[in-house]
């Protein structure tokens, strides 16, 4: 539908704004603030979002947002935003270029666009409903490789699948899989739409942390969802999978059980 398209239009040119402020901050030195949760904020988070919810607020002012730093706005319309201005404070924080700025749009409870733009890098990922996913203009998707041990499988935190009691779950997967690296937060998402590995996991998310994935991946021709097999952002846990080996991933999970629960 025609709205749809002019909504993928506005997340791009509002997402962009807001990743090119967090430029004006990026490897210049700005010390973090902690959260109640341990996690940092930045001056950049607050004033990437700022961006990014008046720019929305301005042309949607019906539409409801969610974002990371500054909650929730209610709306009538149908639709909701989903803000995560800088996802991977910790890497920007160090001048990793691996942080992204990302808004997912929802209508009734189901994502149906997303863009995840990678400023330090130049990339930008893209999708809508029945439009496919795109990376800097050009169609992307994911493999078609089934064997993990010829597949590569990347996570954000090695530590946390321990923390969480879901160290054995990564053991197996660790196990079946060629190769595990590192490339960590969005990227990883970013890197199984576009066909470069075959699964990226989270045992611990927010939805914004992967609200604009859930309507890329299966743009891609891959899948997005919980640990249980879910396909959506609001679970407690994420994955990103080729086609060929979801079945096989979430058997390696065994349906997001944390190990203390067998």
């Amino acid at each position: 539908m025609a709205e749809l398209d002019t909504l993928l239009d506005v997340a791009l040119d509002v997402t962009d704004r807001a990743a090119r402020t967090t430029l004006g901050y990026f490897r210049t030195g700005v010390r973090p603030d902690w959260k109640e949760d341990a996690t940092p904020v930045t001056v950049a988070d607050r004033e990437a979002e700022t961006v990014l919810r008046d720019a929305l607020a301005r042309r949607f002012p019906d539409h409801g947002v969610v974002g990371e730093e500054f909650g929730e706005t209610t709306g009538a319309a149908p639709y909701r935003w989903w803000i995560d201005p800088i996802d991977g404070t910790k890497a920007f924080v160090r001048g990793v270029p691996l942080y992204a700025t990302l808004l997912g749009l929802e209508r009734d409870g189901v994502m149906v666009a997303g863009v995840a733009s990678f400023p330090a890098l130049g990339e930008t990922l893209y999708a809508a409903q029945g439009r496919g996913a795109h990376l800097n203009g050009r169609p992307v998707a994911v493999s078609d490789v089934a064997d993990p041990a010829r597949s590569a499988v990347s996570t954000t935190d090695v530590g946390r699948f321990e923390e969480l009691g879901r160290g054995a779950a990564w053991a197996r997967v660790r196990a079946a899989y060629g190769e595990r690296v590192g490339w960590s937060d969005a990227y990883g998402y970013l890197l199984v739409a576009s066909g470069r590995i075959e699964a990226m996991l989270d045992p611990v998310i927010a939805p914004w942390d992967v609200a604009p994935f859930a309507a890329i991946l299966p743009e891609a021709g891959g899948w997005f969802g919980t640990w249980a097999g879910d396909a959506t952002p609001h679970g407690a846990d994420a994955l990103a999978v080729n086609a060929a080996q979801r079945d096989t991933l979430l058997a390696l999970l065994d349906a997001g059980r944390p190990d203390a629960a067998r």
